[in-house]
């Protein structure tokens, strides 16, 4: 019997994937209400809606609550080192720049052991999608302080309370090199955090959206102020940032016209403490791509392979006084 005409045709379209295609089938660890588990259904959700194709879709990830992410999603993942998502994503898209590349990271493994590796891929500005779960502690380990514990913060390591003032992510990135875009979401608007997860995917270059996200076993309530009072939420919006939908609009009526070219009151937005600015902070589309100026990509002869391989393997071997070994 011949296939029908129509069997034919949708042989030949691209399939179609549904949200269940980015789930790996795992049950998250994560505790109930934790954070992880909203940005996580986001970016299921931006995978389906941008129908990416879940065999050519990376996620990295280092170490931490935040770096379980990869293994819930059902594409390929990778989970590193503790701090070392970032080198390992940009090796990633140095290799193949075709792949859309999404990094998971928290406040610790980011900007603690990772911090120097998060200024310079700000300036490499790389065609990456991160994400870091900032939830003031470390989670994994068990409530230690980290570089976002507010302070006066006790933990299991400082027991007194945290002598420092929080680092600020924000305003860190808005005063890196190369800046091309910085956002900021929480948690627990889900809407606008899917569009800011999407706006970023966009966006050429490196996109970092901080994620203020709750923690309720080790700092239950830090955010309830803000989840409560609406009015301590700032939604910055512009045509090339976020809109409200109606609905949140009669709840957060807090709202910013702000546009996301302007690096001076980005770099304003970021220093406020009474309210929560939510939304892209700052956006330049012109700022070059390092996997760009690299030629990232390339196909390279086995030739080029071997001699590459041998270069790097010969700084390490130990040569006899008459030279090398004849073959």
């Amino acid at each position: 019997m011949l296939t029908p005409v129509v069997d034919r045709l949708l042989c030949m379209a691209e399939p179609h994937h549904d949200i269940e295609d980015y789930q790996s089938g795992l049950v998250s660890r994560w505790c109930v209400g934790c954070g992880d588990n909203a940005i996580l259904t986001a970016m299921q959700r931006l995978c389906r809606d941008e129908q990416l194709d879940p065999a050519r879709t990376v996620f990295v990830s280092g170490i931490g609550c935040s770096s379980r992410l990869p293994h819930y999603m059902g594409t390929y993942g990778f989970h590193g080192l503790h701090g070392r998502a970032l080198p390992i994503a940009e090796g990633v898209k140095m290799s193949r720049p075709d792949l859309p590349v999404f990094v998971s990271t928290g406040d610790g493994d980011c900007l603690s052991i990772g911090a120097g590796h998060w200024m310079h891929a700000i300036r490499y500005n790389m065609d990456l999608t991160v994400l870091m779960h900032d939830n003031r502690i470390y989670g994994l380990t068990k409530k230690q302080a980290s570089p976002t514990s507010p302070i006066g913060t006790k933990t299991n390591t400082t027991p007194k309370g945290s002598y420092l003032e929080a680092f600020d992510p924000l305003s860190a990135a808005l005063g890196m090199t190369n800046v091309s875009f910085v956002a900021q979401a929480v948690d627990w608007i889900a809407d606008v955090l899917y569009q800011i997860v999407s706006a970023a995917y966009r966006h050429k270059g490196f996109s970092f959206i901080r994620v203020v996200q709750r923690c309720p076993e080790f700092m239950p309530g830090a955010f309830d102020a803000y989840v409560q009072d609406p009015q301590k939420t700032v939604i910055l919006q512009h045509p090339k940032g976020i809109a409200l939908s109606p609905a949140l609009a009669k709840v957060y009526k807090n709202v910013r016209e702000h546009d996301p070219s302007d690096l001076a009151a980005a770099r304003a937005l970021a220093q406020e403490r009474e309210a929560i600015p939510v939304g892209i902070l700052y956006r330049n589309d012109d700022v070059p791509r390092y996997e760009e100026l690299r030629g990232a990509g390339r196909l390279r002869t086995t030739d080029e392979l071997r001699r590459g391989l041998d270069a790097e393997l010969d700084r390490f071997t130990i040569w006899s006084d008459t030279g090398p070994v004849p073959q």
